[in-house]
């Protein structure tokens, strides 16, 4: 099989959608001999920054010398983003080599009298297949969504990780933050430990609850671990001073870009700082060290000078405030030109009242997935706050509206959905390259 015969394979899985619950994906691993068992990992729940969170603990423990597996979803340009080793990604004959066994496996499992297994169950078991065959030492896994029913809480991890919680997927996870919050906090397991970024005092309540019943102890960031904010700018990043769980640290430094980025950083710093007390080493230069080479792009990340493009995956309310922030504070524009696209199923109301009164000018776009947004919808929500809103379906279109309509002075913003930054991305990064 080819690469791009196992892409076709799993996106026709993909046309059936999720279906939460553990049964199919431990039947799945059992067939594969359990590979999730013969590794230890960290586990990370949350509705914004998980991804970030993710690649700082990766690269801190990359730093000290682990062979490190790193699993997150969905990818920005590339299906084997979402799984990689030392930063280097499943190669694409792995895929496809996974993908012709996985056919028979799930021919089995279909005449065993079992579900055929989700997209997203098969693309969990290639990842624990592929880090058991490489003997990687730890993994940095990130859930798909929620946490409880989700295909990756079959692990039980060193350290459940908790970042920032707040509304999205609400007709899944619930409709209270509370409801949320115990869906996500379902990777907490018993007698381990987790670390906690801030949260509302609802979502509080339950992770520790769910920790004290689990007999699992708990670390928060603002609590246990505390931080202070030194130099701060969108383009260089944030210098800040950390009192954590086993020492101090002056002076870190990020270049992840938004301060809210310090948050997650105090949150990996408290995750490998766990790890620790099991016996893992972390020296301090690679907390150091890893904290400042971690990248995650897609992410707050101005891709061109000249003209101006911020692109930015913020795909619920809470990633628009943290966007709102940063266009209102951290950057002088003469006009902000905003690309928007977003996917149907997400509250997009709350997300376009939340960025839209800042633009001068919007164009509405849809990102490549089923479950896109129209853009002539999507310019009738805009077009009630007054703005002038032009409709370009075809994102590669609507790149070159916007690059046409700019000037030196102005701010290209792409946001809404992963599943457009990618391509826009690609786009523009392949045009400044040429």
């Amino acid at each position: 099989m080819l690469y791009e015969d196992a892409l076709q394979y799993m996106y026709h899985l993909n046309k059936f959608g999720s279906k939460l619950g553990l049964w199919r994906i431990k039947h799945l691993l059992q067939l594969l001999g359990n590979p999730h068992a013969n590794f230890n990992t960290v586990h990370i729940a949350g509705t914004n920054g998980k991804g970030s969170t993710a690649s700082m603990i990766n690269s801190i423990l990359i730093e000290s010398g682990y062979k490190t597996g790193l699993f997150t979803s969905p990818y920005l340009e590339r299906f084997t983003e979402r799984i990689r080793i030392n930063n280097n990604e499943i190669p694409k004959k792995e895929v496809a080599g996974f993908i012709s066994r996985i056919k028979y496996i799930t021919e089995e499992m279909i005449s065993a009298g079992f579900e055929k297994p989700t997209v997203f169950e098969i693309i969990t078991a290639m990842g624990f297949d592929f880090f058991s065959r490489e003997k990687i030492d730890i993994g940095v896994i990130e859930v798909g969504l929620g946490g409880r029913f989700d295909a990756t809480n079959v692990i039980t991890p060193l350290t459940s990780v908790i970042t920032p919680i707040s509304f999205d997927h609400t007709d899944i996870l619930g409709e209270t933050l509370g409801e949320i919050a115990y869906e996500k906090a379902g990777i907490i397991k018993n007698g381990g430990m987790t670390v906690t970024a801030p949260q509302n005092k609802e979502v509080n309540e339950v992770i520790q609850k769910i920790c004290m019943d689990r007999n699992n102890k708990l670390f928060m960031v603002g609590k246990d671990i505390t931080y202070k904010i030194k130099d701060y700018s969108l383009s260089s990043g944030s210098v800040f001073d950390l009192k954590g769980l086993c020492g101090e640290y002056k002076n870190l430094k990020i270049k992840l870009a938004g301060r809210h980025q310090v948050v997650n950083a105090a949150v990996a710093v408290g995750t490998v700082e766990t790890l620790m007390t099991r016996g893992i080493k972390i020296p301090k230069d690679a907390v150091v060290n890893g904290l400042y080479k971690a990248r995650w792009p897609g992410r707050l990340e101005m891709i061109s000078g000249t003209p101006r493009i911020l692109i930015d995956a913020a795909h619920n309310p809470a990633g628009m405030d943290i966007l709102n922030s940063v266009l209102k504070n951290d950057l002088e524009f003469e006009n902000l030109i905003l690309i928007l696209g977003i996917l149907k199923d997400k509250n997009y109301k709350a997300m376009i009242e939340k960025i839209v009164p800042l633009a001068d000018l919007v164009i509405a776009t849809e990102p490549e997935s089923h479950r896109a947004l129209k853009a002539e919808d999507l310019a009738g929500e805009v077009l009630k706050y007054g703005i002038n809103c032009i409709v370009e379906n075809d994102i590669e279109k609507a790149v070159e509206r916007a690059l046409s309509m700019s000037s030196s002075q102005d701010l290209l913003c792409f946001t809404g959905s992963i599943y457009m930054i990618g391509k826009v991305r690609s786009l523009i990064l392949g045009r400044v390259m040429h």
